[in-house]
């Protein structure tokens, strides 16, 4: 097995997978204005193994398209979610197929959707469960190093009894979101808690790799984080909405990203949402990336408010251009 965890220099970052957020587009996006850079590891948006496995043919022809990547976005990771071991096998097994370097668990996601199916955050509650997964996806994917993204617990911080678990199952690497589901977003993340996380893994004598994701604001915090918990990486999320170039910001420093650059990024982003993604995707889904990129700027509130009425690339492209002969 070709395990490039093993491979990557410390410290290293991921860019996280957020639904509907570092899809197709972005993630593409994000490849040309953050590589070369920072070395960072980019995950696909989750994608469901159930409907992969149960899903008629349109529906999933759908969901193969969020496993589509280029070459630029390498290391590139398939995530996956699903409460069925054997489902997960043969997403697993696709993923290698389709030439990923490696597959990732989702056992943190709070969507309720999700979690009435048995997976994602909810997967906490069965330790059993989890370690069946990962089996799972080692069978499925022989070839390919498996992960798992998590939190510290369900409704309260299991971390010593949880993690421990997943240790037992030798995955390559573990992402600590450091809150718990309940907490969702809504308390500051305990990067205290992920330096326990590491220290956990060096008792045991796992090589299991240990990632702290939340609240990062950009790489150099980032790297703090990593530094002062002992963490091998960071995952960051949030942190890259409207800045496709985070991953090389000391080359790429928002100082020389003026308005103009940055407005012209963003009609990018929006063509190469439709040119990827608009057969399948409502186009508003790009709306919640306008106000990361229109901002810190004289008439960025009326620009937001105007592109908000948009209803494609065309249309953005044109407001965008009227603004930048007429505001700066």
């Amino acid at each position: 097995m070709k395990n490039f965890w093993a491979e990557l220099p410390r410290p290293f970052f991921a860019l996280a997978p957020l639904a509907n957020v570092t899809d197709a587009a972005f993630r593409r996006l994000i490849a040309k204005y953050s590589k070369p850079g920072a070395l960072y590891v980019t995950y696909t948006e989750f994608v469901s193994a159930d409907g992969l496995m149960l899903a008629g043919q349109e529906g999933r022809a759908k969901l193969m398209r969020d496993l589509e990547f280029c070459e630029t976005e390498r290391p590139v990771v398939a995530q996956f979610f699903t409460a069925t071991p054997e489902h997960m096998e043969r997403a697993a097994a696709l993923a290698q197929e389709l030439g990923f370097d490696g597959v990732d668990i989702n056992m943190g996601c709070p969507d309720k959707t999700i979690e009435k199916q048995g997976a994602g955050a909810m997967v906490m509650q069965n330790p059993e469960l989890a370690v069946r997964l990962i089996a799972a996806a080692k069978r499925g994917a022989p070839n390919l190093p498996v992960s798992v993204k998590t939190r510290l617990g369900y409704n309260k911080d299991i971390l010593d009894e949880w993690l421990p678990a997943l240790l037992a199952a030798k995955p390559a690497a573990i992402t600590i979101h450091a809150r718990t589901r309940k907490e969702m977003s809504k308390v500051p993340a305990r990067w205290e808690r992920v330096k326990r996380a590491v220290e956990i893994r060096n008792e045991t004598g796992n090589k299991t790799l240990i990632l702290g994701n939340g609240d990062l604001k950009d790489l150099a915090d980032a790297g703090k984080k990593i530094k002062d918990s002992g963490a091998d990486g960071a995952m960051l999320g949030r942190a890259v909405f409207g800045r496709p170039w985070l991953f090389a910001e000391e080359k790429f420093s928002e100082k020389s990203l003026d308005p103009f650059r940055r407005l012209n990024i963003l009609v990018e982003h929006t063509k190469l949402f439709e040119e990827l993604l608009g057969d399948i995707k409502n186009f508003a889904i790009m709306k919640k990336h306008f106000k990361a990129y229109v901002e810190g700027f004289p008439g960025a509130k009326e620009l937001r408010m105007r592109l908000m009425e948009t209803t494609n690339a065309a249309e953005v492209e044109k407001v965008i251009k009227t603004f930048l002969k007429t505001a700066l």
